[in-house]
């Protein structure tokens, strides 16, 4: 991604008065995108006599690491009310769930990781333990996972624990399966809370020729669902019917006067994509008719960057409230064997950016050029 332009500052003010330069600029960004980012200024000359002064200052980009955290796919970051920001992801022997956290995003990346719950040796739990996710729902802790079972380890199904004390020192108890209609192959459930209702988004398969739709549905407590179970939305488009059909991985959104769907397509390989589906805040979500879906997506491989197979991600912010993209990708396209197995879909952030009240993404790995200087023009009356 290119930077265009950078908003030039101008200041004016009496002889005397302290010079305050504005924290952040407008980057004006290809695609027309434009974002404010912070600024970094250099210490003050002596100003003291009326005149105009030039004054040069720097970019401050969000360039996470890259990767953030190898070897975790399904990424899902958390910031939590206690101060923290907790990080889970599927394991790569898929027989656990996993913790980390940290006072700052930096931190997750060499904060000890802490085993909260261990597959069970035989039945249902004891395979697939696939895409956990932390919520914080009024006073306890609730990881949603998927789960499989050792003499049928393709029928997942999507489960709940429970914690009421501290997420890392404290029992998880298991809730159970989540109540679907369907007793079919079913993962990736989300959670979120609107206008005062919970919901539930999660993929399930349903025909046989389908891998997976999304389906939603009201929640009476985070581990079930109550009334109606509607289908939101279904691969349809050739980016989601890539290798197998395929809809899953939602994560919700709300900003603008709109709530968002990001979600995942197509087959686990290079062809993994993201798209979107959004509603207006007051809609009826629950009204498949409320959603649209984009037609092309919205994140996919980049021979730019060389990442392959962005998807199944999770929103979080910055310490000042940016808005981050978490996110797997490998850094190769040749897998052998079945890409499900292979352990590098690594979890990486990025920022993206709002144009026209949609979230715009650009290229995963993407590194905003920060040679860009900012120009201030002061002036002394």
């Amino acid at each position: 991604m290119k930077t265009i332009d950078v908003e030039h500052v101008e200041v004016r003010m009496k002889q005397g008065e302290p010079v305050e330069l504005p924290k952040t600029v407008d980057v004006f960004i290809e695609e027309g995108v434009q974002a404010a980012y912070r600024v970094s200024w250099p210490d003050l000359p002596e100003m003291s006599e009326a005149g105009t002064y030039e004054l040069e200052g720097e970019i401050e980009t969000e360039n996470f690491p890259e990767p953030f955290i190898e070897q975790r796919a399904d990424p899902y970051i958390l910031k939590a009310e206690d101060g923290f920001y907790y990080f889970t992801g599927s394991y790569p022997k898929f027989d656990r769930i996993v913790l980390r956290r940290a006072k700052t995003l930096e931190g997750l990346r060499e904060a000890e990781e802490h085993t909260v719950w261990e597959a069970r040796e035989s039945g249902i739990l004891s395979e697939h333990i696939w895409a956990p996710e932390l919520h914080h729902i009024d006073g306890n802790w609730y990881i949603h996972f998927a789960a499989g079972d050792k003499d049928d380890v393709w029928a997942i199904r999507p489960y709940v624990l429970e914690c009421t004390g501290d997420p890392f020192s404290d029992e998880w108890t298991e809730k159970g399966a989540i109540n679907t209609d369907f007793q079919s192959f079913s993962l990736d459930a989300t959670t979120f809370e609107h206008q005062n209702r919970r919901y539930l988004v999660w993929a399930q398969k349903t025909e046989n020729d389908t891998i997976s739709n999304l389906y939603i549905a009201e929640m009476k407590n985070p581990w079930e669902i109550k009334g109606e179970q509607v289908l939101l939305a279904k691969p349809e488009h050739p980016w989601e019917t890539d290798g197998f059909d395929v809809n899953e991985g939602p994560a919700f959104l709300h900003r603008h006067g709109k709530v968002f769907l990001t979600f995942s397509a197509s087959a686990t390989d290079d062809r993994y994509a993201m798209g979107l589906l959004y509603a207006d805040e007051d809609a009826d979500l629950l009204d498949p008719a409320s959603w649209t879906k984009l037609p092309e997506p919205v994140l996919t491989s980049s021979e730019n960057t060389g990442l392959y197979g962005p998807g199944h991600n999770s929103f979080t912010v910055t310490e000042e409230g940016i808005d981050l993209l978490v996110y797997h990708a490998r850094s190769y396209k040749e897998i052998e064997g079945n890409p499900l197995y292979d352990p590098n879909r690594h979890a990486r952030i990025q920022r993206f950016f709002w144009k026209d009240g949609m979230p715009y993404f650009g290229e995963p790995g993407y590194r905003l050029n920060d040679s860009s200087k900012v120009k201030a023009t002061i002036i002394i009356e």
